[in-house]
């Protein structure tokens, strides 16, 4: 039967009981628990080095001394330090390009639960290179780090994506970027003087890693495998609706297996395709595109300079140097505010107005504070604008841009396309991190205060080019998403894989079934 000859009451009850059932016990947990142990870490991870900086320097400058017998130049200490901090990077893209081979034998969860080792062994490392006076174990640390950040952010949106009802997964999906941002502001919370940020307890800033890939360890076993893996990579029906019914929090989930076995039918000849392969596939040229802006723009928008730029701008202000430690707390808490509220409105504005929007203000407000820092000595009021602009831009960036790219990698893609996918993406991510890093000395030595006027430019261009390209992913089915690429792509997938399986089935002796009929049931029905 048709949607359109449902009885209505029948729909209105229906779509009761989803909204009732949408947010179950298991949901909730398997997104917390996987968060923590994940895009937590990679937030952690950002912002922990910054606190025991001057230490981990006498750290270096003290071990070189002890094994060569002369104190470090300036020129090779800046070289250690650099490495230190962008390694994470380099560690970050190879455990990108590991998620696909792991992911295929493992599955979405066992990669999580695998991942934890990285993090583990990554803490030991980092937490005993003090004891053992071995800088080279702080900075091979910090690359398995990056590993385990890589996998992180491939293999949790993956998994967050997979076993949400659509009309929440925009709100699971945010989960990641609102544990990313608390995982930055603990970072800079124990990074204080009273805590943990003193020169004798440095290490343990490092040691602490290994506390939620504890807790994710122990709790992830507990909650079952994506039911989309089960059931499109491992053939395993009975396990896929265990595990439907175990995140829905309902028995009869007869409906909702139905409807992902109908999109099944539509990629029953599909295996899971190459990097390469995803990139020939004009089906998801669009999408492709969309991911290397989103994500190109998530890393090249600016908000690296902003945390350059702080601690100078409080000076100005007129806070105290002692002080301005506690004040930088403030934009780790705006941060994590920005991105709650993203999560809780995502499903009622849409990714566009977020995303588009963020960008959008975030272009207004670097304008702003160019002008701002250029005239910060004329008046005493207009350093304290500046530190509002500041936390107006880390507001806006948290809002949209900071979560909804990684949403998206799991929205616009097919089951066997995902995983290619999300390694596009985290390579773009990655590489692109590692470019900020390496290249933003140079611009801001070269333009000075005049170095947000590259950001906003770039924030601008995404804003265009996503008000044109992106169409709202709202409560739609991954078919429904395809369909909307479909025009601009001048490729309808879904059509060319349908005649394959009806092919297949008259070689194979099945009855036909009417193809049209078929895809135009699988493009309404509502896909878990």
């Amino acid at each position: 039967m048709k949607l359109s000859e449902k009885d209505p009451a029948d729909n209105k009850e229906s779509d009761l009981v989803k909204k009732k059932l949408g947010w179950s016990c298991s949901l909730i947990v398997a997104s917390l628990v996987g968060a923590l142990g994940s895009s937590f870490l990679y937030g952690y991870n950002l912002s922990v080095v910054n606190a025991p900086t001057p230490y981990i320097k006498a750290f270096y400058n003290e071990t070189w001394e002890r094994k060569h017998g002369h104190p470090i130049d300036a020129d090779t200490l800046t070289l250690l330090w650099s490495v230190t901090v962008s390694i994470f990077a380099i560690g970050g893209l190879v455990g990108t390009l590991l998620v696909k081979l792991i992911g295929k034998f493992l599955g979405r969860k066992y990669t999580l639960l695998v991942n934890n080792g990285f993090a583990i062994s990554a803490a030991l490392l980092m937490a005993c290179s003090l004891p053992a006076g071995a800088l080279e174990m702080l900075i091979v640390g910090r690359f398995i780090m990056g590993v385990d950040g890589g996998i992180a952010l491939s293999a949790l949106p993956m998994y967050l994506s997979e076993i949400s009802p659509k009309e929440i997964r925009g709100s699971l999906g945010q989960v990641t970027a609102i544990f990313i941002c608390i995982g930055v502001f603990t970072g800079q919370l124990l990074g204080l003087p009273e805590l943990l940020g003193k020169e004798s307890t440095w290490p343990y800033l490092f040691g602490v890693i290994a506390i939620p890939a504890l807790v994710q360890l122990v709790s992830l076993p507990f909650l079952p495998e994506s039911p989309r893996y089960l059931l499109f990579e491992k053939h395993d029906q009975a396990g896929a609706e265990k595990a439907f019914r175990t995140f829905l929090g309902k028995e009869d989930v007869s409906r909702e297996l139905e409807e992902v076995l109908a999109e099944g039918r539509v990629q029953r000849h599909v295996q899971l395709v190459s990097v390469l392969e995803l990139l020939r596939t004009p089906s998801a040229r669009w999408q492709i595109i969309t991911v290397i802006v989103t994500m190109g723009c998530y890393q090249l928008c600016g908000l690296n300079a902003i945390w350059f730029y702080t601690n100078s701008i409080f000076g100005k202000a007129g806070i105290p140097p002692e002080k301005i430690p506690y004040i930088t707390l403030s934009t780790g808490g705006i941060e994590t505010a920005a991105a709650i509220v993203s999560g809780l409105v995502i499903e009622r504005l849409g990714r566009r107005p977020l995303l588009i929007g963020g960008f959008g203000l975030m272009t207004l407000f670097f304008g702003i504070l160019t002008v701002t820092l250029t005239l910060q000595d004329h008046a005493p009021w207009v350093p304290y604008l500046s530190i509002v602009c500041i936390l107006a831009i880390i507001a806006s960036f948290c809002s949209g841009p900071g979560g909804i790219p990684f949403i998206l990698t799991g929205e616009f893609f097919q089951q066997s396309q995902r995983p290619a996918a999300f390694i596009v993406a985290g390579t773009v991510n990655w590489l692109s991190n590692f470019v900020v890093g390496l290249v933003f000395p140079f611009i801001q030595k070269s333009l000075d205060t005049y170095c947000f006027l590259v950001f906003a430019a770039i924030c601008f261009a995404g804003a265009v080019y996503l008000y044109f390209v992106l169409p709202e992913t709202k409560n739609r089915t991954y078919a429904e998403i395809s369909q909307a690429f479909a025009k601009r792509n001048k490729a309808h997938p879904s059509e060319e894989k349908m005649d394959s399986a009806v092919t297949d089935d008259k070689t194979n002796g099945r009855p036909e079934t009417d193809s049209s009929s078929t895809l135009d049931n699988y493009v309404k029905n509502r896909i878990v």
